[in-house]
């Protein structure tokens, strides 16, 4: 699974604000609404109710919050690089300034979970999150993030 599949530059904020956590996964799911045809509320709802049940925020400024959504035909992602790092309650207590949001339809089980391991192990990649948080256009986010994986270094 490549992760071009997945992301597209109109679902790219490269300058997003920060503040607290709910404002992030809010700023997401406006991104999500607006490029995948979905109801922001729902989207919303949908990240906070998966964010209840632990922290998406993985570690080294990154989180990789995900959710279920009705109505969405394939997985799709949402990604924010924020000017202001955002408490995310992350394992490593680090504030976080690069999100990579998934979503997938309801009924979609392994895929979903190999999505997530897939977008995980990139932004482990510690020379791609310095690019990432280099990068100035969605466009050159885009493609830092859909090129194949490179070393798996923290």
């Amino acid at each position: 699974m490549n992760i071009g599949d997945l992301l597209e530059p109109r679902a790219i904020a490269p300058r997003a604000g920060g503040g607290s956590k709910r404002q992030v996964l809010s700023a997401v799911a406006d991104i999500a609404a607006r490029s995948f045809g979905l109801k922001a509320e729902d989207v919303l709802d949908a990240l906070l109710e998966r964010e209840a049940a632990g922290s998406t925020g993985v570690g080294h400024g990154v989180a990789v919050p995900h959710a279920r959504l009705k109505g969405l035909p394939r997985l799709r992602g949402v990604f924010m690089r924020l000017e202001q790092p955002t408490p995310f309650e992350s394992v490593d207590e680090q504030p976080v300034d690069l999100v990579f949001a998934l979503f997938a339809p309801v009924d979609s089980d392994t895929e979903h979970l190999r999505a997530l391991a897939r977008v995980s192990r990139l932004l482990r990649q510690r020379d791609l999150r310095l690019q990432l948080r280099q990068a100035r256009t969605a466009e050159s986010i885009y493609a830092l993030l859909a090129r194949e994986p490179q070393s798996t270094a923290a």
